[in-house]
């Protein structure tokens, strides 16, 4: 047992403890949900995440040491996100045509999206720096971070949140268009991909091809629009 303990403190103390960590667990992870038939309630990111925070806090292991290693995957994020473009432009033709009616979506579903969370958290009394990280919850967590700072919230929070929202969105998507027949694809992965990011453009991808693609549409359109408007909103509101 006190080789074993050793052991450990040497490998939780190197930088690829966190990234072996983190792709041990998130293929296994995987594997249970192709084994449930991609059954929403088995999401790996949700029980990658459940499993990595268990880990952390039975070893004792500081998040600064996991992440030392983990971050080489926060790195690949950005050509993840960028990837999503190739069955976006597999579709471009159908996506110019629809062109105003998808920003002008874009625009009302991030302006519900921020302005009910701000709303809610407001009518709860909420701190304000906890409503300020609210504001970009349904932005991805690397762009939600700096929109956040910039309106005077917690990075970290807003990471959560984004996160959680993310993940939210992911889970319920699939029981939600069930229950309000919404049978296009498109129209799903569009809704999917403005208010759950990228976890849920990635949920909506391994679904089908086009709710992918127009997933990861919404995706790109509500960074932009997030990082210009929600800023100078709350400067106008402030």
């Amino acid at each position: 047992m006190a080789e074993v303990v050793e052991l450990w403190v040497y490998l939780s103390s190197r930088p690829l403890f966190g990234l072996t960590a983190t792709l041990a667990v998130y293929v296994a992870a995987q594997a249970v949900y192709r084994r449930l038939d991609h059954a929403p309630l088995a999401n790996p990111v949700l029980w990658s995440v459940l499993a990595l925070a268990t880990l952390l806090a039975a070893t004792g292991t500081p998040y600064p040491a996991y992440f030392a290693g983990a971050q080489f995957v926060h790195v690949m994020l950005g050509p993840a996100v960028v990837a999503l473009a190739w069955p976006l432009w597999q579709r471009a033709a159908e996506v110019r045509r629809r062109g105003r009616a998808l920003v002008l979506a874009a625009l009302v579903g991030g302006a519900a999206a921020a302005g009910s969370a701000v709303a809610l958290a407001w009518a709860l009394g909420l701190p304000p720096e906890v409503i300020r990280s609210l504001a970009p919850k349904s932005v991805t967590a690397p762009v939600a971070m700096g929109i956040a700072e910039q309106l005077g919230g917690v990075p970290a929070l807003a990471a959560s949140f984004a996160v959680l929202t993310g993940l939210v969105g992911a889970l319920s998507a699939r029981y939600l268009f069930a229950w309000l027949k919404v049978p296009e694809w498109p129209v799903r992965g569009f809704a999917v991909g403005t208010a759950a990011h990228g976890i849920g453009a990635a949920r909506a991808l391994q679904v089908h091809p086009d709710a992918g693609a127009y997933a990861g549409l919404a995706l790109g359109l509500q960074v932009l629009l997030a990082a210009l408007l929600i800023p100078l909103v709350a400067r106008w509101l402030g």
